[in-house]
């Protein structure tokens, strides 16, 4: 037998599809969304936007704003008993309550 695929996204039918009134381009206010250090923010992947999506293990995770990296913010997720650092555009991420 063949051994299946297991690429970046694979598995993600379901996760990564969009209502049918969400679909198409973003809105602005999503794109200039402003974090600050030490704000929670939780990592809802769009899959419209290829760029600066994160791996699909962290999808639904909450994690914390560390820093800025041009675009993209610096979030911290625990993995178990690590800590995994991601950079993530933020089109890919929802504010929480703090």
């Amino acid at each position: 037998m063949v051994r299946g695929s297991r690429g970046y996204r694979s598995r993600t039918r379901s996760l990564f599809r969009k209502d049918p009134r969400k679909r198409g381009k973003i809105s602005i206010s999503k794109l200039l969304q402003i974090y600050n250090v030490g704000d929670k923010v939780c990592i809802k992947t769009d899959s419209s936007v290829h760029k600066g999506m994160p791996h699909t293990r962290y999808y639904g995770r909450t994690g914390v704003i560390n820093g800025k990296r041009g675009r993209s913010y610096i979030v911290n997720v625990s993995r178990g008993r690590n800590v995994a650092t991601l950079l993530v555009r933020p089109e890919h991420l929802e504010s929480r309550g703090s």
